[in-house]
């Protein structure tokens, strides 16, 4: 893109959170209808230096920030969102903002309600207006439209599946008619490979109209497409900045991570069939945007089980209803006795565990510290963690122990922190998950649920965390079952992968298949048009 006067100047930003130095001496610039790829591992202080541009109140919390932000040559230093909003910078966080009782409508339009003049105003003022519904929903419709997505604005946020949310997300910011910059962060973890491509298109004509775009993602390919600059961040400074054309995936990949980065081979163990350890027949589960309706498949004693599919046809349901997190009805059989459904406890007992896609809602104690995470249902399902005297008539926490656990599985997993009494809350998106991930090996269960084990994870952390899983599995002899939008994640570790399509499994395929032949499921269609559009084999 032609040379322009940056509209956004970043200049030797730093900071100190919490004990640990996340930002040095961080400079970069952008320019009106420029697209700033913004990369790096989790921890290497993207998130952070994005909440400095966006004035979230935790930056002034800890003691600001050094450096310098300009916009348009004059400093600012917001003191809140709203400052960054009014300055013109949009932002669209990795975890979701949205009000679960609102419609799409409403949560695009809030705080920036059409409102329409009745007689009342002459005499109560201003403030007795009403809401001009059919106008907010008009300028609803617009903004989605303006992505290319269709999504009904009169659905509810709780109904809606990931995907829709991360749009009406996006939406909300295009309709601040001031938006100058706009901020995505992670935006397309949860969008399927269709979803991604609209959005990318959508964000190309946002740049062509002079908005400027910082692009925060580990789907590394989409920053080469998408951007007209790359920053490099590792350890809170930047390491590079490049052009897509002037560079590499792999190049980029190994500036993140300080090493050469290989791709992951296909190569999985041929595997001896042993017993059946979870056979699931006619499950439906009641979980909103992601439901299932009959699906029923079988998983081996010490097989990585995938399941994956597009998103909002249910593959998200199986482990929450399985795990008593939706209501779900039909036949669960766990290592040889029927498993009662709608009741967590009762899974948790029988030496389940499970990792949910919801790290924050569901996986985390997020005001609690790392070790105490990690600990937790250990403690309170298997007594781990736990001292005991007079045959346990007196028991007290074993501080020491979970403090031991915790360090081990900071160093396996390398989760980035300043210690086990750190809180989770603290932590950014890709080592919480860690912490989640850690909180289910610590229970050492026979069969582990994992949900979307890399979402939001760098490309070096993605790594890291599919091979524990495949040293749990090997070593222990933990049967898993993995549930993933990425198809490629699922083939590198498993053995068998189901597709699931409009809540019902359309077929079940050896991981060591082409993945034409799992693309032709996600459509919807039989096995024996997967065999067909294979030329027959298999």
């Amino acid at each position: 893109m032609p040379d322009r006067a940056p509209l956004l100047r970043v200049e030797a930003v730093g900071k100190e959170f919490f004990g640990n130095r996340v930002l040095e001496e961080v400079s970069f610039s952008l320019a009106p209808g420029e697209v700033l790829g913004l990369v790096g591992e989790n921890g290497a202080g993207k998130s952070t230096l994005m909440n400095i541009l966006f004035g979230m109140p935790v930056i002034q919390q800890t003691g600001g920030y050094e450096g310098r932000i300009l916009i348009d040559g004059e400093e600012a230093r917001f003191q809140s969102p709203f400052d960054a909003i009014d300055a013109g910078i949009g932002m669209v966080h990795q975890e979701f903002s949205l009000l679960p009782g609102f419609t799409v409508t409403e949560n695009i339009q809030l705080n920036r309600e059409s409102t329409r003049h009745n007689f009342l105003v002459e005499v109560f003022g201003e403030r007795i207006r009403t809401l001009d519904r059919p106008a907010m929903k008009k300028r609803a419709q617009d903004a989605i439209t303006m992505l290319g997505f269709s999504i009904d604005p009169d659905t509810l946020a709780s109904e809606m599946p990931v995907g829709h949310k991360q749009f009406t997300e996006i939406a909300r910011e295009i309709d601040r008619k001031n938006t100058k910059i706009l901020v995505l962060d992670e935006p397309t973890a949860v969008l399927t490979e269709s979803e991604a491509q609209i959005l990318m298109q959508s964000l190309r004509n946002l740049a062509g109209k002079g908005i400027s775009l910082i692009f925060i993602s580990h789907r590394l390919q989409e920053v080469m497409d998408l951007c007209h600059k790359i920053v490099v961040l590792r350890d809170g400074r930047v390491v590079k900045e490049a052009k897509p054309s002037d560079t590499t995936v792999f190049q980029v990949a190994s500036w993140m991570v300080g090493r050469s980065v290989e791709t992951r081979g296909e190569s999985r163990r041929q595997r001896v069939e042993t017993e059946t350890v979870l056979e699931v027949e006619r499950l439906w589960v009641d979980m909103p945007g992601e439901t299932v309706r009959n699906v029923s498949f079988s998983v081996q004693k010490g097989e990585i089980f995938g399941i994956g599919g597009l998103a909002g046809q249910g593959k998200l349901g199986i482990a929450n209803g399985i795990m008593g997190l939706y209501q779900a009805g039909g036949n669960v059989t766990a290592m040889g006795s029927k498993l009662s459904l709608n009741a967590p406890a009762v899974s948790l007992a029988r030496n389940m565990a499970f990792v949910s896609e919801d790290r924050r809602g569901v996986g985390l104690l997020l005001d609690e510290p790392i070790d105490w995470n990690i600990a937790f249902t250990a403690m309170q399902v298997q007594d781990k963690f736990v001292k005991k005297l007079l045959g346990g008539l007196i028991k007290w926490r074993d501080d020491a122990a979970m403090t031991e656990a915790a360090l081990d599985y900071i160093e396996k997993l390398e989760i980035r922190c300043t210690g086990p009494g750190q809180r989770a809350v603290e932590l950014s998106g890709g080592n919480q998950q860690k912490v989640c991930l850690a909180k289910a090996f610590v229970v050492a269960p026979d069969i582990l649920f994992v949900s979307e084990p890399t979402r939001g994870i760098d490309v070096g952390a993605k790594k890291l965390v599919l091979d524990t899983i495949q040293r749990v599995n090997e070593e222990l002899g933990t049967t898993i079952v993995i549930t993933s939008s990425e198809l490629e994640e699922l083939r590198s570790v498993c053995d068998r992968i189901a597709i699931v399509d409009d809540g019902r499994i359309s077929g079940i395929l050896p991981a060591s298949r082409p993945a034409e032949e799992f693309g032709v499921l996600m459509m919807g269609e039989s096995p024996v048009a997967v065999s067909d559009a294979a030329g027959g084999n298999g």
